[in-house]
Parts: structure tokens; C-alpha cells; sequence
């Protein structure tokens, strides 16, 4: 399939006439592209938004001041259409500080319909014969120039979105979903920004360190805190430096000398040739240090009978969902499973209180989800 030309925005004069264009549509597609797998904190790298007209693919490194972009973002009279928006509403909230409103998310629209496939470039295909190159999906999109490919590639994620909106909000209106996929529309931009600060105990995390001995898991806390001191003075994921169960692996070998971690999994020579003086010297050391301790939990284990509730209502929602033919979710999401099996609501009034559970929920499944809590 031809596309037509994008407009590459990198320059004052360009956003500014893409800003005077945009501000004129009520509804716009928007995609993002990070660096997530290039860098120790993640930022926006590209921006692809398309009209009906026109798709601008606009670059948030040039320095342009995109305020009026926010605005457009933050304007709830003017409809985003993206496809699993969660990501990139975390990205938008988190770097800029602007919180999306009025969106159609494609995604969420085919999930609720039942699709069996639903990520962007199966639906494109099924619906259009469109193919996607996926070529380009893991692309450094923070480094410049970007190659013609890749912009392609990047003007494909939004060009086809608001005709796929369209198809997609047709069919949720002749199946009658349309008001419930409204209000899961809306929860999607109730994002939060997660916490990216790391955190020294972070290691107990790690899947094998508590089958360790209180000496290895010294040294893993020790290699821990180096790999993030090497990620971030090298402005890289951790994963980049060495991954988690290479630590593992290095804390149970204990090497005494660099020859010792030839063939270890996850080490290369490069790495081997830059990190493995400095690896043995640090597990040497960090073999005469206490032992560390795990931290307390915030949050006990729930009650017995707040459990049992909520195993009654994850019964009841895995069945509404092969019954209505979609995944769990699209009926009720786990944490409003949780928070109702908490909150024990006795009556219809009650169920307005939890999060989760919109009118359109409560009006649907509210009778049976009272049922379930009493025992009915």
C-alpha cells in the first residue's frame, strides 16, 4: 500500500504551522515512540500524530515548545485515538505532565469485541490487509538522523487509526457495547506515573535470591547496587549492563579471578573484558559484609475471608468473560476485584464507591457481583 508524504516537524516554522493545522480537527491519532531499550530513564523520542488530511511525525528533540500540544492532549472536546494508550498516557503524564483526555483506545475497542487477535498490527492486517514491518520496532528512536524507513515505519502506527476508530466504533455500537467501551476508554487516561526512582533493596526481587545463602546474597546486593551505578553513568538500561540472573549466577560461582566467568550466561566478552576485573573484586569484598536484610512489607496479607471473596469473584469473572466470549479483564479488573472483595458492598449504593466500577459496570454486573459476595 502507498502512503502518502509525512510531514517531518523539526523545526520552529514546521511545529507552528503543524500546531495551526491540528487545532482545526476534532479528533486525532496519536502514537509514541521511546528509547526505553536504549537508556537508563526512558524519554519520548517521536511523536506521529495524523488528521484525516495530513500525518505529522513530530520531533520532540529539535526543542520546539509543544505547550499547545498539551493543550490539545489535556482538551477533552477533541478525541485521542490511539492503540494501548496505557504506555503511552504514563509517558505523556510523566514527561510532561499532561493527563489525556477523551480517548478512543483501538485496542481496548477490539478486546471488548472479542478480537482473538488484538495488537495493532494484527488488527491492520485482518481488517485491511495491511502488514506492518516490524523491522524498526526496537529502534534507538532518541538517535539522530532517522533513517526514511523508520519514519515510514513510524507514520504507519497512526495513518490507518482513525479510519480503524471508525470500523471499530461501528461494530461496538451494532453489538451494544459502545457505553462500556466508553467507560473503559476513561479509565485508561487514570494513569499513574510509576515510581522510577530505583531502590537499593530491589534485588530481593530477583527470582533465585532467596534460595541463596546469607554470603551470596551479600554479594548480590553488592552487584546490584554496581550495575545500577554503571547503568546509569552509561546512560543504559540495566539489562544492557548485565542481566538479573547473571548476577545470580556470579554470586553462586563466586569467581576468584576473571577466567572464571568465561562461558557464565549472559556475559560476553565485551563485557567480560570491561566489567570482570572490577565484578571480582567486588564479590571478594562483599563476601565479608553482613548479611543483608530483607525489608518489612507495607502491606500484610489479606484476611482469610477478604481472600475468600475475592477467589469467589475471580470464579465468577472467568466465567462471565468464556460466557461472553473475551479475556478476564474486559469484564472487571483485578484490582476492582480486590477492592470490592475489601470493601464487602451490600447494596447497589455500595458498589458506586469502588474504583473500577463505572455506571455502566454497576448496571450490568452489579446484581450478579452482590450475589457472589453474599454467597448466593
Amino acid at each position: 500500500m502507498t502512503l502518502p508524504p509525512f510531514h517531518l516537524v523539526a523545526a520552529e516554522d514546521e511545529w507552528q504551522a503543524c500546531l495551526a493545522d491540528i487545532k482545526n480537527h476534532s479528533r486525532l491519532a496519536i502514537d509514541l515512540e521511546s528509547n526505553s531499550l536504549y537508556s537508563y530513564r526512558e524519554e519520548v523520542c517521536l511523536i506521529q500524530l495524523s488528521t484525516s488530511e495530513r500525518d505529522y511525525i513530530i520531533d520532540p528533540i529539535a526543542g520546539s515548545d509543544l505547550f499547545g500540544l498539551g493543550q490539545i492532549i489535556q482538551d477533552p472536546s477533541i478525541e485521542k485515538v490511539l492503540h494501548a494508550a496505557e504506555y503511552d498516557c504514563i509517558l505523556l503524564r510523566r514527561q510532561y505532565g499532561w493527563k489525556l483526555e477523551n480517548l478512543f483506545d483501538t485496542m481496548w475497542a477490539a478486546r471488548i469485541l472479542g478480537y482473538a487477535r488484538y495488537g495493532l498490527a494484527n488488527v491492520l492486517e485482518d481488517a485491511y490487509g495491511v502488514k506492518l514491518n516490524k523491522k524498526h520496532q526496537k529502534a534507538n528512536w532518541c538517535r539522530r538522523p532517522l533513517s526514511t524507513a523508520q519514519l515510514i515505519y513510524a507514520q504507519m502506527d497512526t495513518h490507518f487509526l482513525l479510519q480503524l476508530r471508525d470500523d471499530l466504533a461501528e461494530e461496538l455500537e451494532e453489538a451494544g457495547r459502545l457505553k462500556e467501551a466508553r467507560e473503559i476508554f476513561a479509565e485508561q487516561t487514570h494513569v499513574r506515573s510509576a515510581n522510577k526512582t530505583f531502590d537499593p533493596h530491589g534485588f530481593w526481587t530477583i527470582n533465585g535470591v532467596k534460595n541463596l545463602s546469607p554470603e551470596q546474597q551479600a554479594v548480590v546486593r553488592a552487584l546490584y547496587l554496581y550495575r545500577d551505578e554503571q547503568a546509569k553513568r552509561q546512560d543504559r538500561p540495566h539489562f544492557k549492563i548485565f542481566g538479573d540472573q547473571t548476577i545470580i549466577e556470579l554470586a553462586r560461582i563466586a569467581p576468584k579471578h576473571v577466567g572464571e566467568i568465561e562461558g557464565l550466561h549472559g556475559m560476553s566478552r565485551g563485557q567480560i573484558r570491561r566489567y570482570g576485573q572490577k565484578l571480582v573484586r567486588i564479590i571478594r569484598r562483599a563476601q565479608n559484609d553482613p548479611a543483608p536484610k530483607r525489608p518489612k512489607r507495607n502491606s500484610r496479607r489479606p484476611p482469610e475471608v477478604v481472600s475468600s471473596r475475592y477467589e469467589r469473584l475471580h470464579l465468577w469473572r472467568k466465567e462471565s468473560a468464556r460466557t461472553r466470549g473475551v479475556e478476564s479483564d474486559v469484564i472487571v479488573s483485578r484490582d476492582a476485584l480486590w477492592e470490592l472483595a475489601r470493601a464487602n458492598p451490600g447494596c447497589e449504593a455500595d458498589l458506586s464507591s469502588i474504583d473500577g466500577l463505572g455506571p455502566w459496570r454497576r448496571a450490568t454486573y452489579g446484581e450478579d457481583i452482590l450475589k457472589v459476595l453474599a454467597g448466593i
